[in-house]
């Protein structure tokens, strides 16, 4: 169906809203999520000259820009394991070296196994820890987030294309992965049935198990347990919705999918329409998850990163969204964005900014 509206629109409009408590300010939590694909239609001499272009550019550019906590702009790079190349690689921690960002785990697969999988996922891990990527929870074992490749997470897409293991999410879990950051996929059939939400979707053999779940919730022993549970794993969604001020044609309303392109790039409509979904764990409406992604490598959608649009975007997010009275801004990595969401199932009511390593830490070079 068009845009995969039969997945998700009745939800969305269907959805009921928890209004932030009033006399204290509502915590935006700003993770940009991308699908780091330097390779894309290019070879090594091309892939090199992109990472060059964002290591020249990306540092300076985010610098002046500082957040509630004095923190500038977050970037997480979810870059595909099957696409590992150490020059190229070395080039992304000597980015994230300068300018606090962090890698993560994509991967593209199709007409895999479990044991394919299983396999792909510990070669991913020991390349990523050479460069000194990824976390490590209390016990010092490795965890990872991860984004789907070709959106179809668990085997979801209707002809199974683009994946072919059942019970995914288990598998990820056991493997170390402490969240799964590629929801929402729209206009991709794989979207999901749950919208605009942060929640624990227990694996099965059936595809699709995370198109349903149980909330996230602060204060709960319940959620708690379910992040002890291994056939649990939690999804951490970004905007879904209806966007009625860009209109197209003159009257359709365009979807927002939270995608930062060229042709859409951050811009404080959407901005004001990604508060309006409100994302929040269940009984901190206070504290707003803004899960953004894009496709930042590639020519066409790396200008809005390295030049004037995310420039732009910044001044007037800071100048509208951080006044410390209303609304607080934090820049944060998907490791931070979940650390602050664990600490807000755990009870946690200090400054949200506090939290950014309360569970899962860098684990840094072996």
């Amino acid at each position: 169906m068009y845009k995969a509206f039969d997945k998700w629109l009745l939800g969305y409009l269907g959805r009921s809203r928890t209004a932030p408590p009033t006399g204290s300010p509502v915590d935006i939590l700003l993770c940009v999520c991308d699908h780091f694909e330097p390779f894309h239609a290019t070879d090594k001499r091309g892939a090199l000259a992109r990472m060059k272009a964002w290591n020249d550019a990306f540092p300076g550019l985010i610098e002046k820009y500082k957040d509630a906590d004095g923190v500038s702009p977050r970037h997480t790079f979810f870059y595909p394991i099957e696409q590992y190349d150490r020059d190229i690689l070395d080039e992304l921690e000597r980015l994230t070296d300068v300018c606090g960002g962090e890698v993560e785990i994509h991967l593209h697969h199709d007409n895999d196994t479990e044991a394919g999988l299983r396999s792909a996922i510990r070669q991913g891990i020991e390349d990523f820890r050479r460069h000194g990527f990824l976390s490590k929870d209390p016990s010092g074992d490795i965890r990872y987030a991860f984004i789907h490749g070709d959106w179809a997470l668990d085997n979801s897409h209707p002809s199974g294309r683009h994946c072919g293991v059942r019970d995914e999410l288990r598998i990820l879990r056991e493997s170390g992965c402490y969240a799964d950051l590629t929801m929402p996929s729209a206009p991709s059939p794989t979207q999901t049935t749950t919208i605009n939400r942060v929640y624990y979707a227990k694996s099965s053999t059936s595809p699709k198990s995370h198109d349903r779940g149980r909330a996230a919730c602060a204060g709960a022993d319940s959620t708690r347990d379910l992040r002890a549970d291994t056939t649990q794993l939690l999804l951490i969604q970004g905007p879904l919705g209806l966007n009625w001020e860009r209109r197209k044609f003159g009257f359709m309303p365009r979807i927002e999918n939270g995608d930062l392109t060229g042709a859409n790039p951050p811009t404080m409509d959407r901005a004001r329409l990604w508060l309006r979904l409100q994302n929040h764990v269940e009984a901190r409406p206070d504290v707003v998850f803004v899960k953004l992604h894009t496709h930042g490598a590639i020519e066409r959608n790396s200008g809005v990163f390295l030049g004037s649009p995310y420039r732009r975007f910044h001044e007037r997010l800071l100048a509208d969204f951080n006044d410390g009275e209303r609304f607080r801004v934090h820049y944060v990595t998907a490791r931070e964005m979940t650390n602050i969401l664990h600490a807000l199932e755990d009870g946690e009511t200090g400054p949200v900014g506090h939290f950014r390593d309360h569970h899962f830490k860098l684990a840094g070079k072996p």
